[in-house]
């Protein structure tokens, strides 16, 4: 201002006036004179007022319409240089604000009238803007013509005055609002209450507005004002729509009567900016007309307008779409309104048609094409043909960015900031007619515009959203802190909160649900279209805050839409998922839907879109046909898809697997494979083509794979409810995937599992909300797939888990929380209900890894996790149950002490069921050392474990009371620890009937060891259940299997593994548990006796054991049948229990004085000592081992001894019977066995002596005479039998003699009343006395003699032949026996009441009559020698009881015998030497001797017939003992000369004896010697006839030999004659002998020198009788 106040600006106007004024009268001197007056007066006038006033530029302005007016009149010449000239003036003036408001209408209307006539039209613009810019006087009306003035010069023909008039028109109306709110600053210190207008008045008053205001009319804060806009604004504004409405491009058809007015650009240009501003300024006011401005608007995007007034159309409604607020003002206004319009609805859906219709440009003429080409999806009819030098362009060769569609190509144009609409053709006002709208801008524009509508639209509802959820926040926070009174207010806001919030959402959701269909339409399309990476990524990154933001709102379908969207993007062009085709968004994302009566096309993606292809892979197919190709959009797509996922994982919800599957299938394609822990890396191991990756996507590989797993990761921070639908999603994916993995070996898809397995490992926190669905589908689906590679995953997911969860650090941890740690084994125990083997490892490998990791801290989760252990099969193959095994392994030797003792049993049973596996012999066997390792950490422990097994059984027994059931665990009365120590033992007992004879064996001695050892802890009643229900048990069931098994040769087993005889059948190898079991069971009873007396049924028990020893014994088997004898002589406590262990194996046997007691009958296979070194070994054996054990009273118990001794009577009964057939089956029992049987007796006699009875010998007898007639096998007898030179017992005919020996011995010190068993032991010796002879016969059985038992040509499995053993040596042991018990026995009044001499001597005679046909010359001498001295002490026995008769029947018995023996019919063996022969005479002269000795002398006690035998026996022995078959040189020493010497000279004596007491006897002794007298005349008779009638032929050697014996025994009588007393001889027998004389005269001719040199012997005596005849004879005779 200040320039213009000065004194120097105010003189230089007022000259610059006056100058103007002059130069005005100087124009119009001539053509204007009144002008020239006016000029003229004009200075006069200035110049007065210059001089009279001091406010010069007050006084001008006062009187400015007279100072203007020569100007006004200047103007009105119409002359342009005065024109001009005036103008400049005016403005001079106006400039100095010297105007005032009269003045300034007068300018005004002059103005008007130029532009009327089109004068100056750029001057009379600047003129009016001078005018209204340099001062505030023009109002009104004039301000109104002024305003006008310009838009009328704003529509000249001219470019420039146009353009001006427009500047003008804009820099007008800001003045306007500018010099108004000038105003009210100037006068903001006076407060006006304005009157308050009703609403619907029509004429609304102007009074209280100030002047500036006033004419700011179309600032519509001022309510008066706004019925101006309403009444005339909108009106004229709806009214210019028309034109453009009615237009129809390129239309025909003249529906309307009227001609149709085209639309003319400036003023559809103008019009589109005066209803943006309406809409942005004054939509509050103009509702109404906004709805219908919004619904015009849209209509000018119809296809078939101009191409200018679309893009127009688009840049206005791009304005609306920066304003969010605005947006959803629409919204409230109209979309949620009943009957209204849906605007908001509509714009959108234009939007998204106008991009359609700009792709399917159709072909002038019919607009309906566009919707056909529209709706025909398969692409078959593209309106516009490509053109291939546009394809060339389109390709993936162009730089430009640009959206590319079945041929059309449309430029993306860089056209704004984001989220700034500054529009182009909107500012053409310069321009008249339609500007040229280059390609693809509308296209780019229109995409913006949804760009823009969806950042405004997410970030305006995602904010409020955000400060709803802030507000609500606190306020619940503090209404629960806050107290009482304040607490009333709280809720009252809360509950407004509430309410607004409820309005909001409902808002929120109208705007999503009334835009998601088009936006979701034209952005696909876009996507399809898009060729740039930067607009493909606004694009998806619209969709992707779309989608997030239906989720926020939980808009369901509009949410699965947009992630179809993207997921559609992500996979290659028709490819087949399912799980897209299949959701209810999908369902809209294929066919067109019509929004009020508007098409929106949904266009399918299209296969010719040109991206650069980036990947080729296998598509995840049950049947993939070929390869599909990736491109980098799809990667792109897969990058948001990540991206949603990972950002917005908590709204995702059930569309989890919408996204999920595309990830899969992507990953898939990509080649992507699971590693450990979840996480995809790049690997492929496909059959078919490979994948192809360029070096682009295989850098980014490594990203993707990452970003996929963080995407996981960030699970943690999803809600509980989000993690279920993303834990649901993955196990419906995984079913899909298990579907088409079905049927054949093809890589499964493992993407769901791995995440599964990821998603679970980051959410360990929170694991027992995720645990039950996550493991249940991996174990029920995906273990059991039949596909191995996705059983594996399923496996090694779940195994991982449950590592993760044992080891993850919980808050409570594991070990107080025992509810979650059970949780999360109990899966892993699951597992074992699959039978997949390759599950099973995992399953087992996990445990292993489990124990070595928590094995310390698994407390309640032991017994399943035994439980995992226990349940491997046996079909279940070798790995699978080694390291099962190997678990148990480290449980055994590392964890007892540290697991709850009530699992100890589990262990137990565990441990147990591995023996019983078949798979592995080894595992078995080092199964059974594993419970051996277990019993003695029980052992170790047992006061530990004891007290805390009875605490549990307190707390069971006191539920089972409360719940009112009955406590039932396995031997239920005995204590729990006692418990334990049972189900070990049975689980031994289990193992010692396995199949496998290894394992029986090893169970068997872990059994008996473990129960010898650990014994001692059990309670003494619990010793009850071990004996019925372990012992007994196992016997029982070992007996059953042996008696059944098998007796097939097994071929050797495995190959190399070569198999011995004495097992090489099942039987065989049954036979050795058998063995093993009862002498274990036998020597608990022996070391235990006394615990188990005491129990009450001991000798109930008793018998059992004792009926198992008899039915092993019995048993077929000599394996078996021995060692149960040796069982036996255990429990008899026969063997002594041995102290150290340097004792000898078998210690002397009680009272037995035989040493080989057990020594010579170990059997094969029965190399362990029977007795254990153990605490009660040594308690029982506090003796040393010489001394009997001292037998305890308890054990007097006669019972016991007597159901032995019934054992033992059927024992040998059975065993010893022959059988009654015979086979080469045929069992017959071997000799150690019936030894031990036999050496059982003396130690059982001790314990029942008292009461043995002579039933009880003889059936003692029967059993030792049978054992000892029973053969053995020609392939054992080189073993058992000396060699036949040897005269050996074997040790069962010892064992027999020892029995017997014990017996005579018990009766020899015994009652009167077992002396009576004399004469049965006679018998019995007796009896084995003739086998010396007559070997016993064995039923039928035909045995060889061991002569010629071929036993060293046995040929190789020939059938056995039988031998009969060699009894000689027995028998003449059994001889001596008998001798010797006679010399002590002979007076003892049984043994001569029961003729116990007769009967020996009745035995003795055979062999001696057999003599040399005995099997052993020996017998026949020990006969004689034994029948010597038999007699010696039993001849004056008989004499003494000779008058009671009671040895009557023993004389002629005795007679026959030596008749028998003395003249025996068998004939000497030939090689028989001469000193042999001689010794045998020598032995026949003793008993001739005997028989002068002690028979003879007492011829009176004894029966006549006798000694009429023995003098007949004597007769003959002295004439015919001659034998036969000698050679000549021998012959004089075979005729046993010396015998027939004694025979004669005892005949002689006894005949002349002088003690012939009766006539009779002489009697008898004269007859003996006349019989022989007259045979020797009778035989030299024929001897001579023979000698004559043979002539020169020698005559038969006998007839020679026989003649020299007479000839010999003649000289002999002569000698004994003449020794006899000579009263003793009769005179007849000398008369008989002289006869002889001449037949021995006759005999002289003979030939034989023999008989000469015997003649002359014979003749020689009678030398005696040649004396001459005397008167003797006559005395003789008289």
């Amino acid at each position: 201002m200040s320039s213009t106040n000065s004194p120097e600006a105010v003189k230089k106007l007022l000259e610059n006036m006056q100058s103007d004024l002059r130069a005005l009268s100087l124009e119009c001197k001539k053509k204007f004179p009144p002008v020239k007056e006016a000029a003229e007066s004009g200075i006069i006038k200035v110049k007065t007022i210059a001089a009279r006033n001091t406010e010069i530029l007050a006084a001008l302005k006062e009187n400015s319409s007279e100072v203007v007016q020569p100007f006004l009149m200047g103007c009105g010449t119409k002359e342009p240089k005065i024109t001009q000239l005036c103008l400049a003036a005016i403005q001079r003036l106006m400039s100095h604000e010297v105007v005032s408001e009269t003045a300034a209408g007068n300018i005004i209307n002059m103005l008007w009238q130029l532009m009327e006539n089109s004068l100056e039209e750029l001057k009379l613009l600047q003129t009016v803007l001078v005018l209204l810019t340099t001062n505030t006087v023009v109002h009104d009306e004039a301000l109104s013509k002024a305003i006008v003035l310009c838009f009328r010069l704003h529509f000249t023909k001219d470019n420039i005055t146009n353009n001006t008039a427009a500047a003008t028109v804009r820099q007008v109306v800001t003045v306007v609002f500018e010099r108004m709110v000038a105003e009210d600053e100037q006068h903001r210190d006076i407060i006006e209450q304005p009157a308050l207008v009703q609403a619907n008045s029509n004429r609304r008053s102007v009074s209280t507005l100030k002047p500036c205001a006033k004419d700011a009319y179309m600032l519509f804060q001022h309510q008066e004002f706004s019925f101006l806009l309403k009444e005339r604004v909108c009106p004229l504004v709806i009214k210019l729509f028309s034109p453009n409405i009615k237009f129809r491009q390129g239309s025909n058809t003249s529906s309307s009567p009227a001609p149709v007015e085209k639309p003319y650009f400036p003023i559809c240009m103008r019009l589109l900016r005066v209803v943006s501003v309406l809409i942005k300024q004054f939509y509050s006011l103009l509702v109404t007309e906004c709805e219908i401005f919004l619904s015009l608007l849209v209509k000018f995007l119809d296809a078939d307008k101009p191409q200018w007034l679309r893009a127009v159309a688009v840049e206005s409604i791009h304005r609306l779409c920066v304003q969010p607020q605005l947006l959803r003002s629409f919204c409230q206004s109209y979309d949620m309104k009943q009957h209204s319009t849906k605007v908001f609805r509509d714009i959108v859906n234009a939007l998204g048609s106008f991009i359609q219709s700009l792709f399917l440009v159709p072909p002038t003429g019919n607009p309906a094409t566009a919707n056909q080409a529209g709706n025909n999806n398969a692409g078959g009819t593209v309106s516009a043909p490509a053109n291939p030098g546009m394809l060339g362009i389109g390709g993936g060769v162009t730089l430009l960015p640009a959206f590319e569609y079945r041929g059309t190509w449309i430029p993306i144009l860089t056209i704004t900031v984001q989220g700034s609409a500054k529009a182009t053709y909107l500012e053409m006002l310069d321009k008249v007619e339609p500007p040229t709208i280059p390609e693809g801008y509308a296209m780019s524009v229109a995409f913006h515009c949804l760009l823009d509508l969806v950042r405004g639209i997410t970030s305006m509802i995602e904010g409020e959203l955000g400060e709803t959820e802030t507000e609500c926040q606190p306020t619940s926070e503090a209404a629960s802190s806050t107290t009482q009174s304040s607490e009333q207010q709280e809720l009252q806001s809360t509950a407004d909160e509430m309410d607004k919030e409820i309005v909001n959402k409902a808002v929120w959701e109208e705007m999503v649900n009334a835009c998601w269909c088009g936006l979701l339409a034209a952005l696909s399309l876009l996507l399809d279209a898009s060729t740039d990476e930067a607009a493909t990524e606004n694009i998806l990154k619209a969709e992707l805050t779309m989608a997030a933001l239906c989720g926020r709102l939980g808009l369901v379908t509009s949410r699965d839409a947009f992630i179809t969207a993207i997921c559609k993007g992500s996979l290659p062009p028709h490819y087949a998922l399912t799980v897209l085709n299949t959701t209810t968004a999908a369902t809209l994302s294929n066919k067109s839907y019509s929004i009020q009566g508007q098409s929106v096309m949904m266009i399918s993606p299209s296969s010719e879109s040109h991206q650069q292809v980036v990947a080729v892979g296998q598509p995840l197919a049950v049947q993939p046909q070929g390869t599909v190709m990736l491109t980098s959009k799809n990667i792109q797509c897969m990058r948001t898809l990540l991206n949603l996922a990972h950002c917005h994982g908590a709204v995702l919800g059930t569309s989890w697997q919408l996204v999920l599957a595309t990830l899969q299938h992507l990953v898939w394609i990509l080649g992507l494979k699971p590693s450990s822990g979840g996480a995809l890396k790049p690997g492929r191991a496909v059959e078919g083509p490979s994948t192809v990756l360029t070096t682009a996507v295989m850098t980014d590989l490594p990203v993707i794979s990452n970003i996929l797993s963080r995407l996981f990761e960030s699970s943690q921070y999803l809600d509980d409810v989000s993690l279920h639908h993303l834990i649901n999603a993955l196990c419906s994916l995984s079913l899909e995937a298990m579907d088409m993995a079905y049927g054949n070996n093809k890589e499964p898809s493992l993407f769901a599992v791995a995440k599964l397995l990821e998603t679970g490992l980051v959410n360990m926190h929170r694991i027992e909300i995720l645990w039950r669905p996550l493991t249940g589908h991996l174990l029920e689906k995906v273990c059991q797939h039949p596909n191995s590679r996705m059983r594996e995953w399923g496996a090694e997911a779940l195994t991982s888990l449950i590592k993760a969860g044992l080891t993850f650090n919980h808050d409570p941890p594991l070990s107080q929380n025992q509810r979650l740690q059970l949780l999360l084994l109990n899966p892993l125990k699951e597992m074992s209900s699959i039978n997949h083997p390759d599950i099973r490892l995992k399953q087992l490998e996990c445990v292993l890894q489990i124990l070595q990791s928590q094995g310390d801290s698994l407390g309640p989760g032991w017994p399943l996790v035994l439980g995992v252990m226990g349940a491997i099969r046996n079909d279940q193959g070798e790995s699978l149950i080694r390291t099962a095994f190997q678990c148990l392994q480290l449980v055994v030797t590392d964890f007892l002490p540290t697991m709850p003792c009530s699992c100890l049993q589990i262990v137990v049973d565990v441990a147990g069921s591995f023996g019983l596996h078949n798979q592995e012999l080894n595992i078995s066997l080092t199964s059974i050392g594993l419970l051996w390792n277990i019993s003695d950490y029980f052992f170790q422990r047992g006061e530990i474990i004891e007290k805390e097994l009875n605490k549990e059984e307190a707390a069971q027994q006191k539920q089972a009371e409360e719940k009112g059931v009955v406590l039932n665990r396995p031997f239920h009365p005995a204590p729990p620890f006692d418990c334990l120590w049972l189900c070990l033992y049975a689980k031994l007992g289990e193992l010692c009937v396995d199949p496998r004879p290894a394992v029986r064996k090893s169970a068997g001695q872990t059994l008996f060891s473990t129960i010898g050892a650990h014994g001692t802890l059990l309670q003494h009643s619990t010793w009850h259940t071990v004996i019925w229900k372990v012992l007994f048990h196992l016997l029982d069931r070992v007996r059953e299997s042996s008696t059944t098994a098998d007796k097939e040769k097994i071929e050797s087993g495995g190959g190399n593994i070569l198999i011995h005889h004495s097992r090489d059948t099942a039987e065989k190898q049954w036979a050795e548990t058998w063995v093993l079991t009862l002498a274990g069971v036998a020597r608990i009873f022996n070391t235990r006796r006394y615990l188990l007396q005491p129990l009450g049924d001991f000798s109930r028990a008793w018998d059992v054991l004792l009926d198992h020893i008899q039915s092993a014994a019995l048993s077929k088997n000599n394996e078996v049948s021995l060692a149960a004898l040796k069982s036996f002589q255990e429990i008899l406590q026969i063997v002594s229990p041995v102290r150290d262990s340097d004792k000898p194996e078998t210690p002397p046997a009680v009272n037995v004085p035989v040493s080989v007691l057990l020594g010579s009958i170990s059997g094969p296979g029965l190399s362990r000592p029977f007795v254990r070194t153990d605490s009660i070994g040594e308690r029982l054996g506090r003796y040393s081992s010489s001394e009997p054990p001292i037998v305890t009273d308890e054990l007097e118990d006669l019972n016991l001894w007597w159901a032995a001794w019934n054992t033992w009577y059927r024992i040998g009964s059975e065993s010893t019977k022959p059988p009654i057939t015979f086979d080469k089956l045929t069992f017959i029992p071997s000799q150690p066995f019936l030894t031990a049987l036999i050496q059982i007796f003396p130690a059982l006699y001790q314990h029942i002596k008292t009461g043995f009875s002579m039933d009880d010998l003889q059936k003692l007898g029967v059993i030792l005479h049978s054992a000892v007639s029973v053969p053995i096998s020609s392939d054992a007898s080189p073993f058992i039998l000396p060699s036949y030179t040897e005269a050996v017992l074997t040790s069962l005919q010892e064992a027999v003699l020892t029995a017997l020996d014990v017996l005579q011995k018990a009766i020899c010190i015994g009652s009167e009343n077992m002396q009576i068993m004399y004469p049965a032991i006679f018998d019995q010796l007796l009896a084995f006395v003739e086998f010396s002879c007559k070997p016993p016969q064995y039923g039928q059985l035909e045995t060889k003699h061991i002569a010629n038992a071929k036993y060293n040509q046995i040929q190789l499995f020939a059938p056995a032949e039988w031998v009969a053993l060699n009894y000689v040596p027995f028998a003449e042991r059994s001889l001596e026996v008998v001798v010797d018990l006679y010399q002590k026995t002979a007076c003892h009044k049984a043994v001569v009441n029961e003729k116990v001499l007769q009967n020996i001597i009745k035995t003795l005679r055979f062999p001696l009559s057999l003599k040399y046909s005995c099997p052993s010359e020996s017998t026949w001498k020990l006969a004689v020698s034994s029948l010597l001295k038999v007699l010696s002490i039993g001849l004056p026995v008989a004499r003494q009881h000779a008058s009671s008769g009671k040895f009557d029947s023993m004389w002629p018995e005795l007679a026959n015998t030596f008749e028998d023996f003395l003249f025996t019919k068998s004939i000497p063996p030939d090689n028989l030497s001469i000193q042999e022969f001689q010794r045998n005479e020598c032995i026949d002269v003793e008993v001739v001797q005997l028989i002068s000795t002690e028979i003879l002398p007492y011829a009176n006690f004894i029966p006549k017939e006798f000694v009429g035998q023995i003098m007949t026996m004597l007769n003959k022995g002295s004439i015919h003992s001659q034998s036969s078959s000698f050679t000549e040189a021998e012959i004089d020493i075979r005729l046993r000369e010396e015998f027939s010497k004694m025979c004669f000279e005892t005949l002689l004596q006894f005949s002349f004896s002088n003690k012939v007491t009766t006539p009779q006897e002489g009697y008898i002794s004269r007859m003996a010697l006349s019989v022989l007298l007259k045979r020797s005349q009778d035989v030299l008779h024929r001897y001579i006839e023979d000698e004559r009638l043979s002539g020169k032929c020698p005559l038969p050697r006998q007839q020679v030999t026989e003649i020299i014996f007479v000839l010999k025994a003649v000289s002999t009588l002569i000698d004994s004659l003449k020794k006899t007393q000579p009263e003793n001889v009769d005179e007849n027998t000398w008369a008989q002998v002289i006869a002889l004389y001449p037949t021995l005269v006759e005999c002289i001719t003979c030939s034989s020198s023999e008989v000469c040199s015997a003649l002359k012997e014979a003749l020689v005596p009678f030398k005696d009788f040649m004396q001459p005849p005397a008167s003797k004879v006559q005395n003789g005779e008289s």
